[in-house]
Order: structure tokens, then C-alpha cells, then sequence
């Protein structure tokens, strides 16, 4: 910023473990998002590594972060980011396009996962007949199409009330639970601590405060 230097992360250190499901919380500013999408391959970082099992992705060009989030990263945002022209169905099927996943079985993975999220009867609703908690069920669904170890979601109850937020809270709980993926959510709700096995916190870029969840 002019000739100011602004660190979003500062000397963070940090090991997410197999099947955990890891709350990041902090202010806005506190470099949340920012290490959400280094450890999704968005963002390079300027000095340091990151590490996903036994690969560093700092190694990798363009193309191999491009597989690395194909194979082994389901991103679900605060804004939904379906496309609005396509049923719930087509947006879910979206991304095994570029996986070559023939259309046969995108349709039925598609299909079986709208059913394991809850929206077995709105399959062929576009976006704009679908309530918020519903487009952000839909979005998990799409972030899982290509069944991705790691779950990375920012703010994903950001644009919804509190009764809906806990709702697709309880479904990324089921997820990490019950399939063993590795969660990673970054919001500034402090409920969302209670669905989490672990929590840190951010201020400025470091972390403050570190503890297992209640």
C-alpha cells in the first residue's frame, strides 16, 4: 500500500491434522481469507511453505496447483457463486466437466449428492427458486463432486440467519464426521466454534489464540 508494507500473514505457523474439522476466526482484516487461499492453492505465498501431505505447494507452477485444487480441494464461499442459467442438478455437475467425468455418472454423483445434502426434491430448481440455506447446500454439494479430502469454506453462514447458518453448519459437521474430510471454515460468527474440534484465532496476521473447542 504507497510504501507501506502490509504483512496479511505475519509468522504463522500452523499443522491442520487428518479428519479435523478446524474453525479460523478473527476480524475482518485479519488475514482469515487470505490464509484460506494459500492452503487452496489461490494465492502464492511470498516467503514460506506449505505443505499438503507430502507436497509443497510452493514447488508447483500454474498447472499443478490447478490439478492439486481439481483433486484435492472442495472450495464452498460465503457467496454462492452458482450459475443462475442452471438447475441445482447442472450446477453441481459443473465442475466434472473439466474432470472429463463422463455424463452418465456426472449426472448420478450429481443426483446422489444433492440427496446426501438435503435436496433430493430440488434438483431441477435454478438458484433464484432456491432459499439461501438451499443455493449454499447446493454449493457443498458442487465442492464435493470431485470427492476432495479438504473442505475450505469462507464464511460459509455469512448470507444467511442464524437458524439456516446452523443448518449447513450441521451439514459440514456430517461431512467431517461421518467421512472423515478435513474442514477448514473461516468465519467471524463465533457460533460456528461449537460445530469446529479446534479453533484459532487471527489478529493482523498472527495468531493469537489457539484452543480444542468445547
Amino acid at each position: 500500500m504507497g510504501h507501506q508494507t502490509v504483512h496479511a500473514l505475519d509468522g504463522v505457523s500452523l499443522t491442520v491434522e487428518e479428519k479435523e474439522f478446524l474453525g479460523v476466526m478473527g476480524p475482518s482484516g485479519s488475514g482469515k481469507s487470505t490464509l484460506l487461499y494459500l492452503l487452496g492453492g489461490l494465492d502464492r505465498p511470498t516467503a514460506g511453505h506449505i505443505w499438503v501431505r507430502d507436497q509443497d505447494l510452493t514447488t508447483l507452477d500454474e498447472d499443478g496447483l490447478a490439478v492439486y485444487r481439481r483433486q484435492e480441494i472442495g472450495f464452498v464461499f460465503q457467496f454462492f457463486h452458482l450459475v443462475p442459467t442452471m438447475t441445482a442438478l447442472e450446477n453441481v455437475e459443473f465442475p466434472m466437466l473439466f474432470a472429463r467425468v463422463p455424463p452418465v455418472q456426472r449426472r448420478e454423483r450429481a443426483r446422489h449428492l444433492l440427496e446426501a445434502v438435503g435436496l433430493a426434491d430440488r434438483v431441477d430448481h435454478r438458484p433464484t427458486e432456491l432459499s439461501g440455506g438451499e443455493q449454499q447446500r447446493v454449493a457443498i454439494a458442487r465442492a464435493l463432486v470431485n470427492d476432495p479430502a479438504i473442505i475450505l469454506t469462507d464464511e460459509p453462514t455469512g448470507n444467511l440467519d442464524s437458524r439456516t447458518g446452523a443448518e449447513v453448519m450441521q451439514v459440514l459437521a456430517q461431512l467431517n464426521q461421518e467421512q472423515g474430510r478435513i474442514i477448514v471454515v473461516v468465519s467471524h460468527d463465533p457460533s460456528v466454534i461449537e460445530f469446529t474440534s479446534r479453533c484459532i484465532h487471527l489478529l493482523d496476521g498472527r495468531i493469537t489464540d489457539m484452543s480444542v473447542s468445547p
